[in-house]
């Protein structure tokens, strides 16, 4: 593989592996078989051609945050984006072009200089591309949308080596599955969004000793739908970390602040269905990605067997190729 790509290939033998193997969620431990490290969009097309080509199996990696580790897989090869991060605003236009390694600390810093925003996540080291792809919502949601309501246009590599750049009127089928549709249909070397004035922004945190759990969800659902659409506020149950600005005498105790236990159990009765893609784990099945799409899936299919009908992008939430009629 080092012989047929020009970009850097890092393999099990090399002194650099174990940091390329390494991800957000430590509890990942996936050995991929190399990791190809992409400069710029022709590297990305290499790689694919080369996978797609040797029968491997394909997974992207752009910041690394995948909770489910989806950015590696066992002894395939990781299309490695991150050294990707160059970010261009155009504050008269009030839009931002972020390569696909970029995160949202970074998209934010670039854009913060000319008091703009997009709608992100809520953890800084977040990386642009599974975010948006799997919908995206943070601080700005309830102002502004969703990441993918703020998506304008997208470069992405197909699954046969090809480029094409995407929008409303270039190839909208495509643009209209990457935003939400996770990443089955390519990898997506930039993103062009849409910025809103945004200035500074508060930030507190409250907690409650974790035995007034019931209390405070009551007061949470019924305070946010009529809070202004300026404030944004999750619930959680969380173990308060050792740093700041966490009063030390709070350290290691468990509070009001996460829902995390199972939730699935109790919450899914009262849901739509389905949940948020970026959320899912590697073994959630077919039909649990299904009902997350509901009746938009099927159409997804169809994109999906129009732009990767062998499925060679299936290490996600997947979408299988829809059968020829």
């Amino acid at each position: 593989m080092k012989a047929a790509l020009r970009c850097p290939v890092i393999g099990p033998q090399d002194a650099e592996y174990s940091r390329a193997r390494t991800v957000y969620n430590a509890m990942i431990d996936k050995r991929p078989a190399a990791v190809v490290g992409c400069a710029d969009a022709a590297d990305a097309a290499a790689a694919v051609d080369f996978i797609r080509d040797n029968g491997l199996e394909l997974a992207v990696r752009g910041g690394g945050h995948s909770g489910p580790g989806l950015c590696l897989v066992e002894d395939g090869v990781t299309v490695d984006l991150s050294a990707m991060r160059r970010i261009e605003v155009d504050p008269v236009a009030r839009t931002a072009r972020a390569d696909g390694g970029c995160r949202l600390r970074e998209l934010d810093h670039a854009t913060h200089e000319f008091g703009l925003a997009t709608p992100g996540g809520i953890v800084s080291t977040t990386g642009i591309g599974g975010l948006t792809l799997g919908g995206g919502h943070g601080y700005l949601t309830r102002t502004y949308g969703l990441t993918v309501d703020n998506l304008l246009g997208a470069d992405v590599v197909l699954a046969d080596g090809s480029f094409v750049s995407v929008s409303e009127t270039d190839h909208p089928d495509l643009f209209w599955a990457l935003r939400g549709g996770g990443g089955n249909f390519g990898v997506v070397t930039s993103f062009t969004y849409r910025l809103h004035p945004v200035d500074t922004l508060g930030f507190v945190i409250t907690l409650w000793p974790v035995d007034g759990t019931r209390e405070v969800l009551a007061w949470y659902r019924d305070f946010l739908p009529r809070a202004p659409e300026d404030v944004y506020a999750y619930f959680a149950l969380f173990v308060v970390p050792p740093v700041p600005p966490f009063p030390e005498e709070l350290h290691g105790q468990r509070m009001c602040g996460i829902v995390g236990c199972d939730y699935w159990q109790e919450m899914h009765p009262h849901s739509m269905g389905g949940s948020y893609v970026n959320f899912m784990g590697e073994d959630e099945g077919r039909d649990r990605v299904r009902n997350t799409y509901g009746d938009h899936y099927d159409r997804l299919s169809r994109v999906k067997r129009t732009y990767d009908p062998d499925n060679l992008f299936r290490a996600n939430q997947n979408i299988e190729p829809a059968r020829n009629p």
